[in-house]
């Protein structure tokens, strides 16, 4: 296994369009990194680049200290995962897991111990006589990653592997490619538009928007302290609530106001914003995750500045949880880069981007993610419990969390 340093990676097409612009990263030897964003964003870019399937406009890729730009694929010891596996359909699954050591040249004996052993952990050794026509998506898709097993490669690259495998199997899938990769502590690079993929597999998550990486850390720190409003609305399920408010300071507490509705900051969240009194009387953008939110009958204690009064518009049953969406009588949130991290084309200009928010309804809209015992009912008040210690706030100028 092997570090990968990429400096000042950029690719520009001949058409003028920069597809990833100055993109520093390292990964560190044996760990697991996922780049996540939306289409078009740069990910699978930088991923051929460092492959050696793309060229490189300006900057370098090395991989255990050496620069690589120059070098074919082949000689970069790295094995690829396509979304499309790319097996030979006439040959059996031992056949294509082999296929590339046997035009290494290697021994038989050699051939034969590497793909066993892979289809060992794999659980393919029942399967090695099949030709993939015969197999399921998940056994195609674990022959694809036996193939690349067996070349004992100094990383695994993977390009959106699982997409073309159903719910169950996706679930399936990424715990088992995040336990092999365990157990193998082999450097890989993993591209998913898949942000619930990202978080539940890599040691660390890099956020990719318009060819700029947004931020890289482990998968809670995104959660719990996004380094802007992209971030913050692509990373979680469902969004984090944004909603334009003004920040109040009343007898040395501060609260943050937005329509008819008040919310008293907890000395925690004053805490993880450094500076906000410079916010005070200004306008800020409030964030609350929906799973801050919770049926105040539901709830005991509290005080009047941790309730929202709304009502409820659509309950979504999900087993395990209710979701409840509703409107407040607030500004939403409509940037072009909360739009983009909806996975839409942003609007481009102020026509378009009113049209969008008028498709939001009226007001600001939530997402209450509540426990299944709630007796919130569409049409019918509910008084929510918000939990005032995990808000978080960000300048509407620049879109950045205040204090990142």
């Amino acid at each position: 296994m092997a570090a990968i340093q990429l400096e000042s990676l950029t690719k520009i097409y001949p058409d003028g369009t920069k597809a990833v612009s100055d993109l520093d990263l390292e990964v560190g030897a044996g760990e697991f990194v996922v780049f996540v964003g939306p289409s078009g964003c740069g990910k699978t870019t930088a991923l051929r680049m460092i492959a050696g399937l793309e060229s490189i406009t300006s900057g370098a890729v090395k991989i255990d200290g050496q620069v690589v730009n120059d070098l074919p694929p082949k000689e970069r010891d790295i094995a690829m995962v396509f979304q499309n596996y790319a097996l030979y359909p006439h040959m059996t699954a031992y056949r294509n897991m082999g296929f590339a050591l046997k035009m290494r040249g290697l021994p038989k004996d050699e051939i034969d111990r590497r793909v066993r052993d892979a289809a060992r952990i794999l659980g393919l050794t029942d399967s090695l006589q099949k030709k993939p026509r015969t197999l399921s998506g998940g056994q195609r898709q674990r022959v694809a990653m036996g193939r690349a097993i067996v070349r004992s490669p100094q990383a695994f690259l993977m390009d959106e592997p699982l997409s073309n495998l159903d719910a169950k199997l996706r679930v399936e899938m990424r715990a088992e490619i995040a336990r092999i990769q365990r157990d193998l502590a082999v450097t890989t690079v993993y591209v998913t538009h898949d942000q619930t993929e990202a978080m539940t597999m890599g040691d660390r998550v890099a956020v990719m928007r318009g060819g700029f990486l947004q931020q890289i850390d482990a998968p809670q720190v995104l959660y719990e302290r996004p380094r802007n409003l992209f971030v913050a609305e692509f990373i979680g399920s469902p969004a984090m609530n944004l909603v334009e408010a003004d920040l109040v300071r009343t007898d040395g507490t501060h609260w943050v106001r937005f329509g008819d509705h008040g919310l008293r900051l907890a000395d925690a969240t004053v805490a993880r914003h450094p500076g906000l009194e410079r916010f005070e009387g200004r306008p800020v953008v409030l964030g609350i995750r929906p799973e801050d939110l919770e049926d105040a009958s539901l709830v005991s204690g509290g005080s009047d500045g941790e309730r929202l009064s709304v009502t409820c518009d659509i309950r979504e049953d999900m087993g395990s949880e209710v979701y409840v969406h509703f409107n407040l009588e607030a500004r939403p949130v409509t940037t072009k880069e909360v739009l983009e991290a909806h996975v839409v084309d942003a609007p481009e200009d102020e026509e378009t981007r009113l049209a969008a928010e008028q498709a939001r309804g009226s007001g600001a809209r939530f997402v209450a993610r509540l426990d299944r015992t709630t007796r919130a009912r569409e049409r019918e008040p509910l008084e929510l419990a918000v939990d005032v210690g995990r808000l978080h706030l960000f300048d509407p100028e620049t879109g950045l969390g205040i204090g990142r």
